[in-house]
């Protein structure tokens, strides 16, 4: 598995198209800030802080700033995510590690592991100034080409993103992994937009919950336009495919990117109403199954299917790239992985099993 993971690694590098000018270039990167010194920015240079800081905006943006506010916005789902969470398992409990970085910034992980539910959840605040290779754009949305657009070739992009972000991994497998990532990104010249998502992967198959998750999301949708369901549906089983496995990583949820359409403040109050919408679409899905008994052979597809997720995450996910091209603290950004995972060679599930059942819905994205 450790030589899987490692050449998967390897791949990210070659798919994101990173050039080694130099052996310390793998390790850190200089990237240019405004005031037009240059910061080494790499895996090493987060400095992590026993108090977290009030705020990781910068003084002059102001409290009413849209970067302000949607730090804010994350800081306060982040805590009561994770209360709500502590509740449900009952015995884990989230340990937090902030930084800080140099050029202003930085960040708060807070990670579950070991609980009586949970095997492993994170769920993690970033802010982050600097100034990205074109490629790192590219990767951060799917109009990366727009949003350089006049600049010349090598020349990075100065940006502002806070985001907020979660994986967890439950212990039972009957009770499916959620992820979450809600964002908001500026560049130089007053370029703005919003992304988010919430998405579901189960081992097993139960249609009551997967109604259930989905229909809160579009509830949460509704509220500020009845397109935006259909549309965010769509664009969560387009975006979440293994391309190489010819199937999708779990049953979807929204997924939303390049969102400046309107006005940001409308924008903000959707990213709020998803995020407030995190435990009551998971929680019930939860709490239903975390008691319930399981074999080992379902505990084993349970850990294929995690593997399925691992692939997910370090080849594709746009997340995952944008950090790794950014020098994130890579603490953070490999969060999402699970702590076990398993691979078997041409694994295939039995004809007319749960696990083959499952399958076909991750082959053939269905409308909940």
């Amino acid at each position: 598995m450790i030589r899987f993971i490692s050449t998967l690694l390897l791949t990210i590098w070659t798919v994101s198209g990173l050039q080694m000018q130099n052996s310390r270039m793998v390790l850190r990167k200089s990237l240019d800030i405004h005031a037009g010194s240059t910061v080494e920015l790499g895996w090493d240079t987060h400095k992590a802080v026993e108090d977290i800081p009030e705020s990781l905006v910068k003084t002059i943006e102001g409290n009413d700033s849209m970067r302000r506010k949607f730090e804010l916005l994350c800081r306060n789902a982040q805590a009561k995510i994770c209360k709500e969470i502590e509740d449900i398992d009952g015995v884990g409990k989230f340990r937090s590690d902030a930084w800080v970085r140099e050029n202003g910034g930085g960040g708060v992980s807070r990670v579950l592991a070991g609980g009586k539910v949970w095997e492993k959840a994170g769920v993690n605040l970033s802010v982050v100034y600097g100034s990205m290779p074109q490629e790192a754009l590219k990767a951060a949305t799917e109009r990366g080409v727009d949003r350089a657009k006049g600049m010349a070739p090598g020349e990075k992009v100065p940006f502002f993103a806070c985001g907020l972000s979660c994986v967890m991994h439950p212990k039972n497998p009957h009770c499916p992994t959620m992820h979450f990532n809600y964002r908001y990104f500026e560049t130089d010249g007053g370029v703005w937009w919003f992304g988010g998502g919430t998405d579901i992967t189960p081992s097993y198959l139960v249609e009551d919950d997967m109604k259930h998750f989905h229909g809160t999301y579009k509830t949460a949708c509704d509220k500020h336009d009845p397109e935006y369901y259909p549309r965010f549906k769509q664009q969560a089983d387009q975006y979440f495919v293994i391309a190489h496995r010819g199937e999708t990583r779990g049953l979807g949820g929204i997924f939303y990117d390049d969102m400046n359409d309107r006005d940001p403040e409308e924008l903000y109050a959707l990213a709020s109403d998803c995020l407030d919408a995190v435990v009551p679409a998971y929680g019930p899905i939860i709490t239903k199954h975390m008691n319930d008994e399981f074999t080992q052979k379902e505990k084993e597809w349970q850990l294929i299917r995690r593997g399925r997720y691992v692939e997910f995450n370090l080849v594709y996910d746009r997340g995952t790239v944008f950090g790794l091209k950014t020098g994130g603290r890579i603490e953070s950004i490999l969060m999402s992985l699970p702590e076990t995972a398993r691979w078997e060679y041409d694994h295939n599930p039995e004809p007319g099993s749960p696990e083959e059942e499952i399958l076909k819905a991750f082959r053939t994205p269905r409308n909940w």
